[in-house]
């Protein structure tokens, strides 16, 4: 395995939720020279390399250069189906101890059962009148979601309506008296009382490569994708202002104080530009923004759900999504294509059958707050949503070499022509 596959495995391993992806995205970036800033302090931007934080679970890296006209923008999300722990999570029945959950986005029900689950997110503890914010991964398997056997169910190999509110509650002991607090103190150095939080569970199960064309793995959907913005952010060589931002809430609308549908990167492309004397309109004007995500492969046993046209299998290459819902348009797609074409990397159209409904993107939510050309791409995967999802092992470092080839290239938006410089 090469070292690209081998560090895509570790952000897929470490990144077990929002809190822990960003933390660990942000122990990537420092040690590559990167320097936080925070939004709540004026920003001397003395050097070129940054990025911030806002409430632990969106960040924005970015680079400044000398000679610049443009922002070059990759979005991405770092939050994947799961469960989120409900407040007073514990209640006892049928002689289990069980935790209250609700999925997190639109989770694939049946991909969640019978997997070793643990628990990962945000806490706040209380000691006197100190509230301290932690964010923690208990690491160990504490729970799982047992399924009925087939033996009790007839049915389950031919209709399986799980219901998530009885099927889907996760057993974590037999102990009338163990609680989540108990739990947490028992599995971290953390012995001050649970005062709040934003808890998950996840899937523990370990990444594979099966064959050396496939990759299995909780939360391909959507770190793949991130992993390959990380990779080209750092190793581009750029004149232009390179961003990466890397949004929470993908999974459930985008509209949270730190999610696409937000003004964290409006705001923080102003104080660039308010800090560098630019002027923001017309250096948008020049920019490009691409939102990158995970969509679906034609699948090897259902054809029927694929488009005509527009649906490939897995190691296609890298996915220009072109739904009537994307922001994708002519001239954004012509200076990826030209991406694509001029580096000999393989890509496709993606589009969904009319008679299925397809979802927002991170450039679109985005564009609501501000006006800048914009494209959307990913790669295709199957069992999407599922606890335990599959790409194509080609596809993500394809991703990686295009992305790295936008923030270096250099072009022209003209009235009738884009040159490329």
């Amino acid at each position: 395995m090469n070292k690209f596959n081998e560090n895509l495995i570790d952000l897929l391993k470490k990144g077990t939720c929002i809190f822990t992806c960003i933390e660990e995205i942000k122990k990537i970036l420092i040690n590559n020279g990167y320097r936080e800033l925070k939004e709540d302090k004026e920003w001397n931007l003395d050097q070129n390399k940054y990025f911030v934080i806002r409430n632990d679970a969106s960040l924005i890296a970015f680079n400044l250069n000398q000679n610049y006209n443009k922002f070059k923008i990759i979005c991405t999300h770092g939050d994947t189906p799961s469960f989120n722990i409900k407040p007073n999570p514990e209640y006892y029945e049928n002689g289990y101890l069980k935790l209250n959950i609700a999925p997190y986005g639109g989770i694939l029900n049946y991909g969640f059962m019978d997997r070793p689950m643990s628990i990962a997110g945000r806490i706040v503890t209380k000691n006197k009148n100190i509230y301290e914010k932690h964010i923690i991964d208990l690491k160990e398997t504490v729970a799982i979601i047992p399924s009925i056997a087939i033996h009790q169910n007839d049915s389950a190999n031919s209709n399986l309506d799980l219901n998530t509110e009885i099927d889907l509650m996760p057993i974590i002991s037999q102990n009338k008296s163990e609680t989540l607090e108990n739990l947490i103190q028992n599995k971290t150095k953390i012995k001050n009382k649970l005062f709040e939080y934003d808890l998950f569970l996840y899937n523990k199960e370990e990444p594979v490569i099966i064959n050396n064309e496939f990759l299995a793995s909780p939360r391909i959907d959507n770190l793949s994708c991130t992993y390959a913005g990380i990779e080209a952010f750092l190793n581009a060589k750029s004149n232009n202002i390179n961003l990466l931002v890397v949004f929470n809430s993908e999974e459930i609308g985008s509209n949270t104080l730190e999610g696409a549908d937000s003004n964290f990167l409006i705001d923080t492309l102003k104080k660039i530009c308010a800090y560098l004397n630019k002027d923001l309109t017309t250096t948008l004007n020049n920019s490009m923004v691409i939102s990158v995500d995970n969509t679906h492969a034609r699948h090897p046993n259902h054809d029927e759900l694929s488009d005509h046209t527009n649906t490939p299998s897995l190691n296609s290459g890298i996915m220009i999504m072109k739904e009537i819902n994307s922001s994708t348009n002519s001239i954004s797609s012509t200076i990826f294509k030209h991406i694509c074409e001029s580096e000999k990397i393989k890509y496709s159209y993606y589009t969904s059958r009319n008679d299925y409904a397809t979802g927002s993107t991170l450039a679109g939510a985005s564009l609501k707050h501000l006006s800048i050309n914009s494209l959307d791409i990913g790669l295709v995967m199957l069992a999407m949503h599922s606890s335990f999802e599959l790409i194509g092992i080609k596809d993500t470092y394809l991703l990686y070499k295009a992305l790295k080839k936008f923030y270096e290239l250099e072009y022209n938006i003209k009235d009738n022509e884009i040159n490329f410089l």
